[in-house]
This record gives C-alpha cells, structure tokens and sequence, in this order.
C-alpha cells in the first residue's frame, strides 16, 4: 500500500517554509522545541497508520447501519477512536491546565492531516468534537465549559454541530426549530435537523449537539437565532450522565463519500421534552457558530488536501510500477516496456497532481499558522492578519476542494482502468472528496462571501494586505536561482486581480448585488489560483536557497519542487486572465439568463 501523504513534504512546509519551530520563542509554547513538534507528528503517522488506514475500506464498503435502535458501525471506527484518545489529540492544543500540549493550530492541523489522508471517514468523529470544544472555550460560561467542554477535550463525549433543515439547506435565515425558556433558565428544543455528522454513534458515553435554534417571539431571519448546548443524554448535577434528552434519530443519510461518518436526521423533542443551555447571549447564536464554521471550512480544505495527497501518492507509486508501452523514440516493438511514470501525459498528469495538492496544503498551513499569529504574535499586527484570514477563508474552503477533485480525477487517468475499481483506493477517494465542494458552504456561498463581504469589509484592506504580503516575497524572491517563472507568472496574476477587483467593486452601486454578484465565482477562482501560485512562489523560493547544499534525496526533493512550481506557473496561472476579464466587465450571461429558458 502506498503512503498517505509525504513526510518530507510536510516538514519542509512546517519548517522551510513557515518557520515552524520558531513559535516556541513565544511565552505559550516555549516548552517547545522542534524535536517536539516532530515526535508528535511521528505519533500522529503511527496511530493514523496502524489504527485509521487498517479498516478504510470496509467502513466504505459497510456503511453505518441501525440495529435495534442503534447505529452500528465496523469495530475499527471504535479503536481508532481509542487510539485517538490514549494519544492525547482531542485536546493537544489546549491550555496544559485543560490536559492540554499547548501545540501550535499548524502543528495540530498537521497532526489532523495524518488521519483526514488515513481515513477521512473515521476522522470526521474527532474534528467535529474538537470544534465543538473550541466554540464552547471560546463562548460558553466557566460553568458550561466545566460540564460540556472537558468531557470533550478528554474524549470520552463526542461533539456536532446541528444547523441545517430539510426544508432550509444552506440558508440558515430559514429555521424554525425554536427554544422556550423554562422557568429554570433553560430551554425546551423542538424541531429537526438534517445532515448532522457524526449526531448518533456508540463511540462515546454521550454526544454534545451544538443546536441553532429560534427563540420564541425572536425576530425573524439571522439575527432572531440563537446557539444552545443539546446533550443527546442529559447530564447529572455530578458529572456524569442521566437520561435520555429525547434527541431521537430519525434516519441516516447515505453519502456518495465519507461512508464511514454517520449522517442523521435528528428530532429534538420527540417523545418528550429536550433540554437544553443557551451559549452567550440570545440572537448571537449564528456569529457564534461561525467561529466553529470557519474553523470547519479550514478543516474541510485540509481534508480535501490530503485525499488529494492520498490520490497522488497512490497513482504516483503506481506510475513508478506499471510497465507499459516504450518511448516514442524507441522503434523496437521487441524492447523492453517502461513504467508509465516514463510517459510525458503520464507526467503531466503526475505534476498537476503536486501542484494541485502540495499547494493546496501549503495554503491550509499558512492559515493555519495565521491563526497562531492572532492568538500569540504582536498586537500590532493583529487587525491586519485576522483581516487576512477572513479574506482567505473562503478560498482555504473551496479551492483545494475543488482542485483536490481535479487531482483525483488525474490519479484515476493515470492508473488507467485500475484507477476506478475497488481494487485501489482512489475511486474511494473522489467519492469522499467530491462531498467538500458542498461542506460547510458551496463554490457559490463562498464566492458571495468573498466578493461581497470579504473583499469589501474593511475598506478593502484585507486585499491590500494580502497584496502587501505577495508583494514582500515577490522581492525576497528577486534574481533568485530557477524560480523566474513563478515569479514573473504571479506578478501578473497579482496585477491581473487588483484591477478587476478595483472594476468590479467601483462599479457595485451602479450594478446593484444581483448582477454585481453574478461573476462571483470567476472572483473566487481568480483569486484562488493567485494565492496558490503564491504558495507555490514561497515553496520554490525556500527550495532554490536549500539545492545549491543538497544532495541525493534531497536534491531531488528540491528540483520536483521548482518543476512542480514551473509548471502551476506555466500550466495554471494564465487561467486568471480570463476570470478576471469576466469580473471586470461583471459579464451578465449568467445574470440574464431566465428559468424558463432552460
């Protein structure tokens, strides 16, 4: 079986890139050292190997199930869970008080992106619990955080979010499942959520629901619904855990992907009264939420990332393998075959693929790292890195999920009719990633998101600062050995985005938001492909400064990374031009298009 991800890669983003190992001058994780950060990425590859890879394929092939009431899955899901725990990953990140390593969000993220390569279906139980806990450490009281947040940090309870309704999807202004207010201070919850991951297992002594929910005579649309703590089995004043909270399942959903997560349909209140706290204050419930939302859209494109990564070392250890076919210049019918990997469409396949993927997760690294940068860097800097993070979030969400599936179509191209049989894992993989363009908000959502909120808040200085930022390594990078073409190919790029970003949003009064939204996904794809082509001109810049001294490996190591560089300049970036000729001249096919047209 073939790797899940590259180690090599995954240090030298960490460390050559990102500059990892110099968090640990900062006062929260000056007990650190690199030789930390490398042992606890050597135990997440350990676990996620022995005890996520061994049973992908059958919780894929043996979906979860209901017996007698409850959700049965395969016995690996539940080992791999108590691997998880005994490993101390639920709450790594947090404060030592809590249990906690105080690791770094980019060192934890890398952590994740051991077990989304391994397993993506088995990972989603821990990254929904770990959200879980750091919207509640963030939002609920001491009292809460006491009850509810450390059972989840221990592992032993299981986390969701509940948001969506059959009848409402996407648009959240939409829900009707409503709170009363007790005479005690809590609350009664009534009503259904629907596609809730992970919302009814035996994995745990119980679930925490985080429910978004309308008060009683609460205004209608966002700004009427608040967040409340749903315990699936309510909770004793000692600890531990009572009866049942009447949070019923009323059916699983079965997905094309992620087949080893169990996806219900819950009922709250049937069958009796289902209790419930309010986290903060009421109507704040959905800004509240979205610190778990964003967190879950950075999850989600690292999770796309590494089936990508999975796909591509997959097919790559195949096209090493296969012997097929010689040389176009080689007239001997007689000759020896070679592998594949020999082919140039072979190659190109291969290349886009690392493209796609190594630049995908050196994206979900940087803004990961960016979140350690909010939390511990200078104060100075603050207001400027998180305008960043905002402006990138939608494009971490949507970019790799959508590329990801590009590179995994390339994985199955390369294995020819191999690549689509149960016999390798691909086709599984494109199944799973082909859920992430819908997770946590679609390509659309995302676009409007960017062009109409995130481009523009601020007066724009989000944009500026991201600018500012490609700027600096544009001239770090000046006259430096094999990275000419990235360099020149982003410039472009850069030039090309800040004037159909100034076209467009100068001309937003006059087009009103229908038609200034219309193009919104050429200002997520333009935008995209230039903050990638700016990974992948700080991976080449990192590289060129180490070859001249490697050898080996190493050196190989290097020179796949500038070629690889080479070729999103070449292959990739002239893409933006015309998205940002469709933005500029907000183009109105789509706009005018009508319904009964088609």
């Amino acid at each position: 079986m073939a790797p899940f991800l590259s180690k090599r890669d995954l240090q030298f983003q960490l460390y050559e890139v990102l500059d990892t190992d110099s968090l640990t001058s900062r006062p929260r994780f000056e007990g650190h050292s690199r030789e930390v950060y490398d042992d606890v990425l050597a135990l997440a590859y350990n676990v996620a190997d022995k005890y996520f890879a061994n049973h992908t394929r059958e919780a894929d092939l043996n979906e979860p199930h209901v017996v007698d009431g409850k959700v049965k899955l395969v016995p690996g899901v539940g080992a791999a869970m108590k691997a998880f725990r005994e490993a101390g990953f639920f709450s790594a990140h947090h404060d030592e008080e809590l249990g906690g390593l105080q690791l770094p969000w980019v060192v934890m993220q890398a952590v994740q992106a051991h077990f989304q390569a391994a397993n993506m279906g088995s990972s989603g139980y821990p990254f929904l619990t770990i959200g879980n806990a750091n919207l509640q450490r963030e939002f609920a009281s001491p009292e809460q955080q006491q009850k509810y947040m450390l059972p989840l940090l221990e592992g032993c309870w299981f986390g969701t979010m509940a948001l969506s309704e059959p009848h409402a999807g996407s648009g959240l202004a939409d829900i009707t499942t409503s709170a009363t207010q007790r005479d005690d201070g809590k609350y009664s919850i009534n009503g259904t959520k629907m596609w809730i991951s992970g919302g009814e297992h035996e994995l745990s002594e119980n679930i925490v629901h985080l429910v978004l929910a309308r008060i009683k005579g609460a205004p209608a649309g966002v700004k009427g619904i608040s967040l409340f703590i749903v315990p699936r089995y309510r909770v004793n004043a000692d600890g531990s855990v009572g009866e049942s909270n009447n949070v019923v399942l009323a059916g699983l959903n079965h997905k094309m992907g992620y087949r080893g997560t169990s996806n219900t349909l819950l009922n709250f209140g049937e069958g009796g009264e289902t209790t419930a706290e309010l986290i903060g204050e009421p109507g704040r419930g959905l800004s509240y939420m979205f610190h778990m939302m964003n967190e879950a859209r950075i999850g989600v494109g690292m999770g796309a990332v590494m089936l990508g990564y999975a796909g591509y070392m997959a097919s790559l250890d195949y096209a090493k393998e296969r012997k097929q076919g010689r040389h176009a210049s080689s007239k001997d019918p007689s000759g020896p075959m070679v592998s594949i990997i020999e082919h140039a469409d072979v190659k190109r396949l291969l290349l886009r693929q690392k493209s796609f993927v190594e630049g995908g997760l050196a994206l979900g690294l940087y803004a990961s790292s960016l979140v350690d940068d909010l939390a511990t860097g200078p104060d100075d800097q603050k207001a400027d890195l998180s305008l960043l993070l905002d402006l990138l979030t939608p494009i971490v969400k949507s970019w790799p999920s959508k590329y990801s599936q590009e590179s995994l179509s390339d994985a199955i191209q390369v294995m020819g009719g191999a690549g689509y049989t149960r016999d390798y894992p691909v086709e599984m993989y494109y199944r799973d990633n082909r859920l992430n363009p819908i997770h946590e908000g679609t390509e659309g959502i995302q676009g409007n998101d960017l062009l109409g909120r995130k481009v523009t808040q601020a007066s724009g200085r989000g944009l500026q600062v991201l600018l500012e930022h490609i700027g600096t390594d544009l001239q770090a990078s000046e006259g430096v050995e094999g990275v000419a073409e990235i360099r020149a190919a982003l410039q472009t790029a850069t030039s090309q985005c800040g004037a159909a970003f100034t076209a467009i949003v100068g001309r937003a009064a006059e087009l009103g938001p229908d038609l200034y939204l219309a193009n919104a996904n050429s200002a997520l794809e333009m935008l995209g492909h230039t903050v990638v082509g700016w990974m992948w001109l700080r991976q080449a810049t990192a590289a060129a400064h180490r070859l001249p001294e490697a050898k080996g490996d190493d050196a190989d190591f290097y020179r796949g990374k500038l070629q690889a560089a080479k070729f999103f300049a070449v292959y990739e970036l002239p893409k933006v031009k015309a998205h940002a000729d469709l933005l500029a001249s907000a183009d109105a096919t789509t706009h005018e298009m009508q319904g009964a047209w088609f």
